[in-house]
């Protein structure tokens, strides 16, 4: 995002890191000490597509609360066997490590924000 989007609120993006390896999301996800949401997507996905701004979006709101990172189906089969995944896009929210909440399908930002506002309330 430019000056212009800085100067009317765009302000800088979080976007979710991506996990590409076990060790990534040993570090990334079973080791955090914030809970995390696992974005699990497809390239032929038309829902994991329409579902990218609104994360980039809630990666940016909850920065420091809750960390966001992606698994792209491709890129790493044994996470996918790990994880179960049998549809995408399927998010996946971890907390210390351990799964606490799974869900399939396309849900809009303000879908996020109220679940993490009852799940991961601010300390």
């Amino acid at each position: 995002m430019g000056l212009l989007g800085n100067l009317f609120g765009g302000g800088p993006k979080v976007t979710p890191s991506p996990v590409r390896t076990m060790a990534a999301f040993s570090d990334l996800v079973v080791k955090s000490d914030i809970p995390v949401i696992v974005d699990v997507w497809s390239e032929s996905c038309a829902p994991c597509k329409k579902l990218v701004p609104v994360l980039v979006n809630v990666a940016t709101k909850h920065d420091g609360r809750v960390r966001v990172v992606e698994i792209n189906t491709d890129a790493e089969p044994a996470l996918l066997s790990r994880l179960k995944v049998r549809a995408t896009p399927t998010l996946i929210m971890f907390e210390r490590g351990k799964e606490v909440g799974r869900m399939s399908g396309f849900r809009p930002e303000g879908w996020f924000d109220e679940m993490i506002d009852a799940e991961f309330p601010e300390s």
